[in-house]
């Protein structure tokens, strides 16, 4: 069974051997934060596929920050390139949910909770625990949670 991790090593060294400079250096960053969180806590382990997920996940939001900052500075070049990493990496997520898609998922959740005596701001934490499973690395936290705001106010 091929870890995602390993798939990962065996894409960077493919990047290597093309001299893909970009895919090369993104995978790299990569693959040193998925070591640092390797040997973060008390002892050193292995990350499960949905761990090294995650730390992909939170390298791609670093990307997409970073590109939106430097092209507000003024930086297109720079911008340019966080987003062009940033697609490397999206490449090793799970297809993104689109609006219509999280929406109704979100809107199902809300009669889940309402069905469940959730009510006024209480229905928010309530939700997002019906949400967060289902969109589990498919959406960011803030674009859901903007989307249950909507939906609960009405």
């Amino acid at each position: 069974m091929t870890t995602l991790k390993s798939t990962l090593q065996e894409d960077l060294n493919a990047a290597i051997k093309d001299r893909d400079e970009l895919r090369s250096s993104t995978l790299r960053l990569t693959l040193a934060a998925i070591t640092k969180e390797e040997v973060a806590g008390k002892e050193k382990r292995e990350l499960s596929d949905d761990e090294v997920q995650k730390v992909i996940a939170k390298e791609a939001k670093k990307r997409r920050e970073a590109a939106e900052a430097f092209g507000q500075g003024g930086r297109a070049e720079q911008a340019e390139r966080e987003r062009a990493e940033g697609v490397i990496l999206d490449a090793y997520l799970p297809k993104q949910l689109g609006d219509d898609e999280l929406r109704q998922i979100v809107a199902q959740a809300v009669e889940e909770a309402r069905a469940g005596g959730a009510e006024g701001p209480r229905a928010m934490g309530a939700v997002m625990k019906i949400v967060n499973p289902k969109v589990a690395g498919r959406a960011e936290g803030g674009r859901v949670a903007a989307v249950v705001k909507q939906l609960l106010a009405g």
